[in-house]
């Protein structure tokens, strides 16, 4: 009964919580983290126990690091490489060594600087992720670069969950002959995980996949993960370690995206159980006796960090603007920060009260990089910088007659066929992994988001004849072509529409030429399909030129009112009985055999 009376608390504090937080515009994390200290004892003390909660929701941080290996396939950290090795390790190193001095400065230790340094390195995965997720940021440049950031954090993390259990005692000294066999057993076990774990997993899998029953798979799933992180703790290394590698043994497996499946859904429901545990255990009474050094603590990291991320998006090529996104994206302290606080302090390179009061830095500056990013959304378009750049590469100073905005599989067939007739063509996509790979394949694609008027001017689209605008996503392919009717009138528009709602709005555009992108594909089949079953040739053909002649004429006639749902659905009733009427009395009017 307690615990359907916890669970009850829990889910309906998460529901309101986080609902009015998202509603406001301030994300998720920050609804779990005031229902966490709602219900906790600081306040109505609703829910007692919190570090029995706190060890049961890490498990949140277990299925990430396991989701985080699985998406760690070899060839994307390859392509990756040089922002994540790059850009993530001047990040992290940079920060952790501004932070270490100034925590030397006041009067803690070297080896416990160092790691206070480095955890508050770290930023949230989850928390960053999802905000620019929201907001459509993961597409864009300074976007990659947060990601890659990240992903490189993500990797830190691990050495230093493996290390520091092995670091500590009073003295904190370095490792020492004394601790040989442990190394040489930790060593052993990793090594052993990664040799032999790919075969024995897939092995196991395979035969539970053969089963074909779902919830044994799942089981099998969260096996998996529970398996390796006893494994690895047994050790005495973390269990996010064992997690992490686990995942990372499968990023190649036929399985992994079937464990991907299985898996979020619990990890996001621990994920929130772990951000409401650490809104539980925050030190308010440390807060309210310590107010002004709490506040510059967490002011103190949000500068530091924002300004090491400031520089590293400077170098990186990104322009004013979006390095100044990226400062604000991930200024505030991570998750992991949590986890290694407490390995930390189990290795006694940190005191409980330090301890604390650095949780309580955290999670703070996770609750206010909401408000700096509103902040940030309102000063930017009042501010004209003097350092801005366009935020993409450098365009060639050709003029070309095509313009292709969207190299996927749409655009690249279009661009195909200009090749093909030796027609040169400017192609513009906003996916980094999308352009190397067709760049591999000898194509001229560069990098943009092709909403912004300044990437368009830089590709010379005042200069072109057509435009192609093959996106993916339907609004941006409604705010290209906004964007084009408006600033450059002269250049006909061809446009991909995704449905016929979406080929009614950008007839509403004036856009020159529309095609809806499975039609004509789904006619060819449906032709295919009834020469299969036995019509002529001939009579299959006219059938489907028949349709398709009175379909797009149906579709011009609804564009006058498809915004009106009830005449549209009349109207599309009345013509499918008109059309099925037609194809009848021309069967009637067919001589017999």
């Amino acid at each position: 009964m307690l615990f359907l009376q916890n669970a009850a608390v829990f889910l309906g504090a998460a529901v309101v919580a986080v609902a009015l937080s998202r509603w406001i515009g301030l994300g998720s994390v920050l609804g779990y983290l005031v229902a966490g200290m709602v219900i906790g004892p600081a306040i109505f003390g609703v829910v007692g126990r919190v570090d029995d909660i706190l060890h049961v929701a890490e498990l949140g941080i277990v299925l990430l690091l396991f989701l985080i290996g699985l998406e760690l396939q070899p060839r994307r950290l390859w392509s990756l490489r040089r922002l994540v090795f790059g850009a993530g390790a001047a990040q992290t190193l940079g920060t952790a060594v501004l932070i270490g001095v100034i925590a030397l400065a006041f009067g803690l230790s070297w080896p416990t600087a160092v790691a206070v340094g480095l955890i508050l390195a770290m930023s949230s995965t989850a928390f960053a992720l999802q905000v620019m997720a929201e907001r459509n940021e993961l597409a864009t440049r300074f976007g990659r670069l947060a990601f890659a950031i990240l992903l490189f954090q993500d990797l830190a993390a691990i050495p230093m969950l493996a290390i520091m259990p092995l670091v500590g005692g009073p003295g904190v000294t370095i490792v020492g002959e004394d601790r040989l066999f442990e190394i040489v057993l930790v060593g052993g076990t990793v090594l052993g995980l990664i040799f032999g774990g790919p075969l024995i997993l897939r092995t196991i899998l395979k035969v539970v996949a053969a089963t074909r029953l779902r919830e044994v798979f799942t089981a099998m799933a969260l096996l998996t993960v529970a398996g390796s992180a006893l494994l690895v703790e047994m050790i005495g290394l973390s269990m996010a370690l064992g997690a992490f590698l686990a995942g990372v043994l499968l990023a190649d497996s036929e399985f992994r995206h079937q464990l991907e499946a299985d898996i979020e859904p619990f990890k996001g429901l621990l994920l929130g159980l772990f951000f409401i545990a650490v809104g539980m255990s925050l030190n308010l009474p440390l807060l309210i006796a310590q107010p002004i050094a709490v506040a510059g603590a967490t002011l103190g990291l949000l500068l530091v960090k924002g300004a090491v991320l400031y520089i590293v998006g400077r170098v990186s090529g990104l322009n004013n603007e979006a390095a100044s996104r990226l400062a604000t994206a991930l200024p505030q302290g991570g998750e992991f920060a949590f986890v290694l606080f407490a390995v930390a302090f189990g290795a006694n390179l940190l005191d409980n009260t330090t301890a604390d009061f650095l949780v309580l830095v955290v999670t703070i500056s996770m609750a206010v990089t909401p408000f700096l990013v509103k902040g940030r959304d309102w000063i930017a378009p009042r501010v004209k910088s003097t350092l801005h750049s366009a935020d993409h590469e450098a365009l060639p100073d050709d003029e070309n007659q095509v313009i292709i905005a969207g190299f996927g599989r749409f655009g690249q067939i279009v661009g195909r066929v200009l090749r093909a007739r030796k027609i040169p063509f400017t192609a513009l996509d906003s996916s980094s992994h999308r352009i190397d790979f067709v760049r591999a394949f000898g194509n001229k694609v560069y990098y943009g988001d092709v909403t912004r008027i300044e990437l368009l001017r830089a590709a010379k689209v005042d200069k072109a004849v057509a435009f192609v605008i093959a996106v993916d996503d339907d609004q941006a392919t409604l705010k290209v072509a906004e964007l084009l009717k408006r600033e450059f009138p002269r250049v006909k528009v061809y446009a991909r529409a995704h449905d016929r709602t979406h080929a009614h709005r950008l007839m509403d555009l004036k856009v020159d030429v529309i095609r809806r992108e499975t039609f004509l594909s789904a006619l060819d089949i449906a032709g295919e399909v009834l020469k299969g079953i036995g019509l002529p040739d001939h009579e299959a053909d006219d059938t489907v030129e028949r349709f398709r002649g009175l379909d797009e004429t149906r579709l011009r006639v609804q564009h006058d009112f498809y915004t009106d749902q009830e005449k549209s659905v009349a109207y599309a009733r009345k013509e499918e009985e008109e059309l099925e009427q037609l194809f009848n009395e021309d069967a009637a009017d067919k001589p017999t055999s």
